[in-house]
């Protein structure tokens, strides 16, 4: 019997839907976020309930394939052939309890989806930048949100998680129940276990402000080092990203921004007007626009421009212990180069903060991290990929020299394994427990070093 025949028949027996490499509708539904990474799994799954999750977890031992989730698409990073892939787009439920501040979110819903049941109660959640990415596999990957210096990671506000076993076993894990577990779920997410609904805390925040001053990219290097002089006494309630943007001169562009380039830096407040912090900021060069006042994750999340759908991307993402000057002197004069162009964007994001003391064990952590920076070239129909490529790799190479020795695992490019978000011991153990729960190794090992 061959394999599309053995997974046909297993077709009557799920409520959900099953989709083959035959069928009509493979190509749309095996299709990761990020369209410039191709997979080709042996299936592509869609289940309803738990139930439908033990046939495919019973159907895939049976075949001799592995199990990889993929909620909504995110996270994509190999072709998963011969995997089972798994959607998780049914399960989504969204419990909130005001009262205690806490979260159950199904596996499949998205974080726009829970900031707009948040608006105006006085709580936010610890949702990333990207109102279409899965509460469930954010969290599980650790998460950096606007939020992480108030509250620390996505995954340090996993208080409990409903997960699916490989023995077919359905049941809620927290701390107390399962510590191993929990310390796994917390950034390494789907190799231990299929997750179907999470448990998070939210963030209070009872008077959430925002700022946005846009400078001319002459002023980079003063910004830049206004910014990093901040975080020496910006408190915890204070989250500060900044945007250098060099924007190319394409049509589906809006005319203003369209072929230009500037310097922004966001601010974020949960506990009012941090405007007396951000004086220093605004005299490091002539501020464009300065928009500041209340906000909400809402408005943030509306304002990100971050694309709603699936799009061809590439970026690099380099994890920094220090933003010293000849850093900032040499970052911004690479960026400068008239063959880096393909480079559009590049995000640095302000650590500390609640990131340096951890509530929970877990797996990812920023412990010790002084920035995040991030290099966007986007991919555009019938443009050449390989200066971007190049830029990309010379982005890496001129920030070796202050690397900081984790990650945290969603901000991992495709290729990188989970050996660059966590020291060797700790890969070490999570191989240990992968053994543990998962000894047939029927689940896919995602980005586990193999």
């Amino acid at each position: 019997m061959s394999r599309f025949t053995a997974f046909d028949d297993i077709r009557g027996a799920l409520t959900g839907s099953l989709v083959l490499p035959p069928d009509a509708g493979y190509d749309e539904a095996r299709r990761p976020w990020n369209l410039a990474i191709a997979q080709r799994p042996a299936a592509v799954a869609a289940p309803v309930h738990v139930a439908d999750l033990r046939t495919l977890l019973r159907a895939a031992g049976d075949l001799g394939v592995q199990v990889a989730v993929q909620p909504g698409g995110h996270g994509a990073s190999g072709d998963l052939a011969d995997s089972l892939l798994v959607r998780m787009s049914e399960f989504d439920e969204v419990d909130v309890d005001l009262e205690h501040g806490t979260a159950r979110i199904g596996a499949g819903v998205r974080w726009g989806r829970v900031v707009d049941a948040l608006e105006g109660t006085g709580w936010v959640a610890p949702a990333g930048t990207s109102p279409v990415v899965t509460a469930t596999g954010y969290t599980l990957g650790g998460g950096h949100s606007w939020f992480s210096r108030t509250a620390g990671l996505g995954s340090d506000s996993l208080r409990a998680a409903w997960v699916l076993r490989t023995d077919g076993t359905h049941e809620r894990v927290d701390d107390a129940s399962d510590p191993d577990l929990m310390w796994a779920l917390r950034g390494a997410g789907g190799v231990v276990g299929i997750v179907t609904a999470i448990e998070i805390d939210l963030i209070p925040a009872p008077a959430v402000w925002g700022a946005s001053l846009v400078f001319d990219a002459s002023d980079a290097p003063a910004v830049l080092r206004a910014v990093r002089d901040l975080a020496a006494d910006a408190p915890s309630s204070l989250n500060v990203f900044t945007n250098s943007m060099r924007m190319p001169d394409a049509p589906p562009l809006p005319p203003e921004i369209r072929g230009q380039s500037f310097v922004m830096v966001q601010a974020v407040s949960v506990d009012g007007s941090a405007d007396s912090f951000l004086g220093a900021i605004r005299s490091a060069g002539a501020v464009r626009r300065d928009q500041s006042g209340p906000t909400s994750p809402a408005l943030l999340s509306a304002q990100s421009n971050e694309p709603t759908a699936p799009t061809a991307s590439r970026g690099a993402s380099v994890a920094l212990n220090t933003l010293d000057d000849p850093t900032i002197e040499a970052l911004i004069a690479y960026r400068d180069r008239p063959e880096q162009a393909s480079i559009i964007g590049i995000d640095i994001r302000m650590l500390g903060g609640a990131l340096e003391a951890p509530r929970r064990p877990g797996f990812a952590s920023l412990q010790g991290v002084g920035w995040i920076a991030y290099a966007l070239a986007p991919l555009f129909p019938g443009v050449p990929s390989e200066p971007g490529e190049a830029s990309l790799s010379g982005f890496r190479e001129l920030l070796a020299g202050a690397v900081a020795e984790r990650t945290v695992p969603t901000f991992l490019s495709p290729g990188q394994t989970l050996e660059r978000a966590a020291p060797a011991i700790d890969v070490a153990r999570l191989r240990e427990l992968r053994a543990k729960f998962d000894p047939s190794g029927l689940l896919h090992e995602g980005r586990l070093p193999r």
